[in-house]
C-alpha cells in the first residue's frame, strides 16, 4: 500500500493518491490532471476510483476529466446530487482497492453530503481517515457554506458536525492518522494549523473541537462565533463542481495564446477584458499597462482572483513572467477562471518596448512613511489587512479598509484625499494599490515593509492582542 499526500501551497489543499496491488485512488483532485496520471503511469497501476469528500467551494475538482481519461468512477457520499454521473455511495459501505478496502463514514455538519473515507490496510486495521473539511489539524471546517440548503443554518449544520465528529471520527483508534482537505491558509476554517496531516489521538488532545467533555451547545458556539463572510467565488465554485465545466484542455487551448502588444491592446478594448498582472510586485510597481490589477502568482494568488473578481466569466489578459503564462491559465482555472483569453508575448518588457503608454505606483519605505506621519499625524492612512490582523494590533489613526471586501466599501475614501496604504508585509497593498489606481485613485501611496517595521517606528499603535483570523 502507498498512500501520498499532494499537496498546494496556494491553495493549501491536500489531495490524496493510494495504490494497492496495481490500482490507485485519488481523493479530492485538483483541475489539473496531469500529477495523478503521471504518477499512475510511472507505478503502471489503473485509477480505479475518485473519491470526492463533499462540493468544494474554494477551487474547482478535476474529477470530470479524470473520470474521462481513465474511467475511473466519482464517488461521492450520501445527499450528493449531481448532474453528471457519478456513484452515490452509503453510509458504511466499503470499496475494494487492490488489497486494502475504503469505507465510507457520512459525516455531514460542513455540508449536508460531506464524508469520511476510513482506510482499512492489508490487515483489515483502520490505518487512516480521509477528512476534506469535516476535520482539520487544529480545527474543524466552517459550518456556514451550505446553510441556504433545504432552509438549514450553520447552527444546524454545526450540530450535525458535533454528532459526526462524536459519533464516527472519535471512537476511532488513536493511531488512525488524519489527512484533512486543507491546511493554514484556507478560507474553509478558522484556525487550522500549518501542519497538513496528523494522528487522530493527538487531535483529540489538541483541537478544540473534540475536546471530551464539550457540549454540543458549547461546540456549536465556538464553531459558529468569528465566522467571516466567504469568499465571493465559494458559492459559485461549489456550484461548478455539482453541475460540470468544460474540460481543463478546452480552458488552456482558449488562455495560452500569445498575443503581440498591438494585438493585446485590441483584444483588451473590445473584450473589455481585465488585465491580470502577476509579476513579482517589486517589479509591477515601476511599471504596468494603465488599469492593470495585481495579483502575484508567488503568494495565494487563486484565492485573491477568487475574492476580488466577481465574474467568472470575465475574459482575463495575463502579463506573466516570461515561462509562466501557462502555470497563471491552470491556476485561474483551478478555482473556475476559465475565459482567459491570452498572454502578452514577451510579457511587460515587450509592451514597454513597443512605446505603449505605462503606469507606475508611488511607493515608500517605512523609514519615509514615518518622516511623514511625523510632520502630519493626520495623514490618511488606510490598513488593508484582514479584520483578525486589524484587531489584534494596528495604528491608532488608521482607517480599516481590508482588501478581502474593497469591491463593496469603494465609497468609504475619497478621490480627493492622499492615501497610505499598508499591510503585512506589502503585497496586498500593492493589490489594493493596483485597485485603486485603476479605479481613479490617482494620490496614493503604497507601503512596502513589514507591519513589524511600522510597530517598531515612532508611530503609534493599538497594544497587541492574539488575532483569531490573521490568515
Amino acid at each position: 500500500m502507498k498512500v501520498q499526500q499532494i499537496y498546494t501551497g496556494c491553495l493549501a489543499q491536500g489531495a490524496y493518491y493510494i495504490e494497492s496491488q496495481g490500482e490507485a485512488a485519488i481523493i479530492d483532485p485538483l483541475r489539473e490532471t496531469g500529477p495523478y496520471l503521471e504518477k499512475a503511469k510511472q507505478n503502471n497501476v489503473k485509477i480505479k476510483y475518485i473519491f470526492e469528500t463533499h462540493f468544494h467551494a474554494d477551487f474547482v475538482s478535476g474529477h470530470l476529466d479524470l473520470a474521462d481519461k481513465t474511467g475511473a468512477q466519482i464517488v461521492y457520499g450520501p445527499k450528493a446530487d449531481t448532474t453528471y454521473e457519478k456513484y452515490t455511495s452509503k453510509d458504511g459501505e466499503e470499496f475494494k482497492l487492490g488489497d486494502v478496502t475504503f469505507r465510507v463514514l457520512h459525516t455531514p455538519g460542513h455540508t449536508p453530503e460531506s464524508t469520511t473515507y476510513l482506510l482499512l490496510d492489508e490487515n483489515g486495521d483502520e490505518y487512516a481517515i480521509f477528512t476534506g473539511d469535516t476535520l482539520f489539524i487544529g480545527d474543524v471546517g466552517r459550518p456556514d457554506l451550505a446553510q441556504k440548503s433545504g432552509g438549514l443554518t450553520k447552527e444546524d449544520l454545526a450540530g450535525w458536525l458535533y454528532d459526526s465528529l462524536r459519533e464516527k471520527i472519535m471512537p476511532l483508534p488513536d493511531d488512525v492518522i488524519v489527512y484533512p482537505a486543507h491546511g493554514a491558509g484556507s478560507a474553509c476554517g478558522k484556525n487550522m494549523s500549518k501542519e497538513t496531516w496528523d494522528t487522530l489521538g493527538n487531535q483529540k488532545k489538541n483541537n478544540y473541537a473534540l475536546r471530551p467533555n464539550m457540549t454540543k451547545e458549547e461546540f456549536i458556539r465556538e464553531v459558529t462565533e468569528g465566522l467571516l463572510p466567504p469568499p465571493q467565488y465559494f458559492s459559485k465554485n461549489a456550484k461548478i463542481n455539482k453541475s460540470g465545466y468544460e474540460s481543463i484542455e478546452t480552458v488552456m487551448e482558449r488562455g495560452a495564446v500569445a498575443l503581440s502588444p498591438i494585438a493585446f491592446e485590441q483584444l483588451a478594448n473590445e473584450q473589455n477584458a481585465l488585465i491580470l498582472d502577476v509579476r513579482d510586485k517589486e517589479e509591477f510597481v515601476k511599471g504596468f499597462i494603465p488599469n492593470s490589477i495585481f495579483i502575484g502568482l508567488d503568494s495565494s494568488f487563486a484565492p485573491w482572483v477568487g475574492a476580488l473578481v466577481p465574474d467568472l466569466m470575465q475574459p482575463i489578459l495575463i502579463v506573466a513572467p516570461e515561462g509562466r503564462e501557462e502555470e497563471t491559465v491552470m491556476r485561474l482555472a483551478r478555482v473556475g477562471y476559465d475565459n482567459s483569453i491570452g498572454y502578452l508575448e514577451g510579457g511587460f518588457e515587450a509592451w514597454k518596448n513597443s512605446g505603449a503608454e505605462i503606469d507606475t505606483i508611488h511607493t515608500i519605505g517605512v523609514g519615509t512613511f514615518a518622516e511623514a506621519f511625523d510632520v502630519n499625524p493626520e495623514i490618511n492612512i488606510l490598513d488593508v489587512r484582514k479584520p483578525g490582523e486589524w484587531s489584534g494590533e494596528h495604528i491608532n489613526s488608521a482607517q480599516h479598509f481590508a482588501l478581502d471586501y474593497i469591491n463593496g466599501n469603494m465609497d468609504k475614501i475619497d478621490k480627493k484625499k492622499r492615501y497610505y496604504l499598508h499591510c503585512r508585509s506589502g503585497y496586498r497593498s500593492t493589490i489594493a494599490a493596483s485597485i485603486l489606481k485603476s479605479r481613479g485613485f490617482e494620490n496614493i501611496a503604497n507601503i512596502q515593509g513589514m507591519f513589524d517595521e511600522i510597530v517598531d517606528s515612532n508611530i503609534p499603535t493599538t497594544d497587541f492582542t492574539c488575532p483569531s483570523n490573521a490568515n
